[in-house]
Formats: C-alpha cells, structure tokens, sequence
C-alpha cells in the first residue's frame, strides 16, 4: 500500500511541477487505518463538519 500511495504522490507533483502549478503536499500528515464502526463515525463527522471550521483556521488567510 506504501508504494502505491508514494507512487500516486510522486505522480501528481511530477504532474504540478511539469504543468507550472503550485502545489505541496499537507506536512506531517500520516494515514491511519480505521479500527471500528465508532472511529469510522468519528473521522465521517469530521470530515462533514471540519468545512464549517474555515473561517476560524489558522491557515485561512
């Protein structure tokens, strides 16, 4: 699975790079597998509510 995701990587910044677009990947970021129904529902909600937090990110400018 390493190998794909680091393929799939190295291929979209090749593709940004040759293409002229700005583009990096997110720092520290890591995968995780999901263990259960309970952290599957967790990470869901997350990902549904995490946009109406834009406005207070740090990274909003």
């Amino acid at each position: 699975m390493g190998s794909i995701i680091r393929g799939y990587k190295t291929g979209v910044k090749t593709y940004s790079t040759v293409n002229h677009i700005e583009f990096t990947w997110q720092e520290r970021f890591h995968d995780h597998i999901i263990g259960n129904e309970d952290e599957y529902q967790h990470i869901k909600n997350f990902i549904i509510n995490n946009p109406q937090n834009w406005d207070t990110d740090k990274f909003n400018n």
